[in-house]
């Protein structure tokens, strides 16, 4: 057991990265990834606060709070921790005896808009003891902790034989579903330049920083950078001189990318969510579609939510020939074997989705083509480098800088990799898994695909004023993944 004895008092400065999750905050969009386990049967309360405060405390810092000053922040540990205090009973409505689902999305909802306490660490669990013939635990934890991927590392070391945070590396053959894009991505492209472009970010630091707040045209903000970290002598090379002005040009031509098309997703959202999502469809299904077309799980799983997407427009009688809608997807920047790590390594990949193609194959082949092209692409690197670099502005100008991504963005996507087998959590069975990772500025939706114990599910999270009823989004998707399983059974057959 982990005590608040065994926590030594620490100072640690928050990276810059970190430092930018931490200001994204807004009325509309608060920066928190908000999780759901169903746990069946029931688990007890005293049982789950042991476990969290046995499991958790490891990583130092789930015991820190943030302490905020003038040039950005940092963790310091919480002399006055209480696990009571971030493991908490939650009751759900009396619509729950009736309804279980329905007021868990509910409740789930109206959590994703409630701030985390900045007097203590940026997290905790709620458990409903008693729902649905068991439980449910939810989670609420702030970005500028980890991201999603690091998350779940730390989260599966909670489970029944989770080990310890060293031991946490991934090793060997990768979970299934780890697409040979994202692979080539992170031991070709992303390892050995991640570390080389956040240096390039540090060696003129106050010029980038002095540069963005003029919030200019970006290609004249790349040049003010570059002269005036090089007028300090902070260039320390020719090369990384180079690099630093790569980095920055090829971020700003991230930034002037085109919009996607205009729908009704897309606007100014309001200050209320709501949740919802979809039985698990078998994931041996969902290969063997993928196999017979002759491409990724990713290509079918993005198509298939193309395909709803479009069908809810279609319900309002939107037309959308020859609309897509662009949803920025994370991309892991770490190396695998470090996911146990905790703060935000993850670059974001534009994946722009045809809405128009009626024909299920044709939209695969359409998602495949695109995806392809972004197997080299230094853009999650480069949003990665912006990032750096929004973590040493002040605030009005790291808002102008994000917000040229939500306005060219309808939706935030992720799709994770998870364990074949279900797990167990204090004696019980981890029936299901579910999280959502935030949106920021004005973008009002976020799609989880998650696979898990030999299924997969969709789930939404959605601003009620773009989108009041994201479960109608989620109800087209297994239709549309059925209907492209019909037809992939259609096509001729060769030997």
């Amino acid at each position: 057991m982990v005590t608040r004895a065994d926590i030594p008092f620490t100072v640690e400065r928050m990276s810059k990265v970190d430092t930018a999750w931490l200001r994204m905050d807004a009325p509309s969009n608060l920066m928190m990834i908000v999780g759901v386990w169903i746990i069946k049967p029931a688990v007890r309360y005293d049982a789950v606060c042991d476990r969290i405060e046995e499991r958790l405390l490891k990583y130092p810092r789930f015991s820190q709070r943030v302490q905020i000053d003038a040039t950005g922040a940092s963790w310091v540990t919480d002399t006055r921790f209480s696990i009571k205090r971030h493991v908490l009973r939650e009751k759900l409505p009396a619509l729950a005896k009736r309804q279980p689902e329905r007021a868990l999305q509910q409740r789930l909802g109206e959590l994703a808009m409630q701030p985390l306490d900045a007097r203590y660490p940026l997290w905790d669990f709620r458990l409903v003891e008693n729902y649905d013939g068991g439980s449910a635990l939810v989670a609420r934890i702030h970005h500028c902790i980890a991201d999603g991927l690091a998350l779940i590392s730390v989260i599966q070391s909670m489970v029944d034989g989770g080990s310890d945070p060293p031991q946490r590396a991934l090793r060997g053959p990768q979970p299934h579903g780890w697409d040979a894009a994202e692979e080539w991505m992170s031991h070709t492209l992303i390892e050995p330049l991640t570390v080389a472009a956040v240096k390039a970010l540090e060696v003129a630091g106050d010029g980038a920083a002095h540069a963005f707040e003029a919030m200019g045209d970006p290609r004249n903000v790349l040049e003010r950078w570059l002269e005036s970290g090089l007028s300090k002598g902070k260039a320390g090379s020719a090369e990384m001189a180079r690099l630093a002005y790569q980095v920055l040009r090829d971020g700003a031509a991230l930034a002037l990318m085109a919009d996607d098309s205009p729908t009704r997703l897309k606007g100014v959202p309001g200050t209320s969510k709501r949740v919802a999502w979809c039985r698990p469809i078998p994931l041996d299904e969902v290969r063997a579609v993928s196999k017979a077309l002759h491409c990724s799980i990713n290509d079918v799983l993005l198509a298939s939510v193309a395909g709803a997407i479009a069908q809810y427009l279609k319900g309002y009688g939107d037309a959308v020939l020859g609309k897509e809608v662009r949803a920025m997807v994370p991309v892991n920047l770490r190396p695998m074997s470090q996911a146990y790590k905790l703060g935000n390594q993850f670059g974001l990949a534009p994946v722009v989705l045809p809405l128009g193609l009626d024909n299920p194959i044709a939209r695969v082949y359409e998602v495949r083509r695109r995806m392809s092209e972004l197997k080299g692409s230094m853009q999650p690197l480069l949003a990665f480098g912006m990032l750096a670099v929004a973590g040493l502005l002040m605030k009005p100008a790291q808002d102008a800088m994000l917000s040229l991504f939500s306005k060219k963005t309808t939706a935030v996507m992720t799709n994770v990799p998870g364990p074949r087998e279900k797990l167990r959590f204090c004696g019980a069975t981890l029936d299901q898994t579910l999280f959502w990772v935030p949106q920021s500025g004005t973008v009002g939706l976020g799609v989880s695909i998650l696979s898990y114990g030999g299924g997969v599910q969709f789930g939404i999270i959605s601003d009620t004023t773009l989108c009041p009823d994201p479960q109608a989004i989620i109800d087209g998707f297994a239709p549309e993944f059925e209907k492209l399983s019909l037809l992939t059974l259609m096509l001729p057959w060769s030997d």
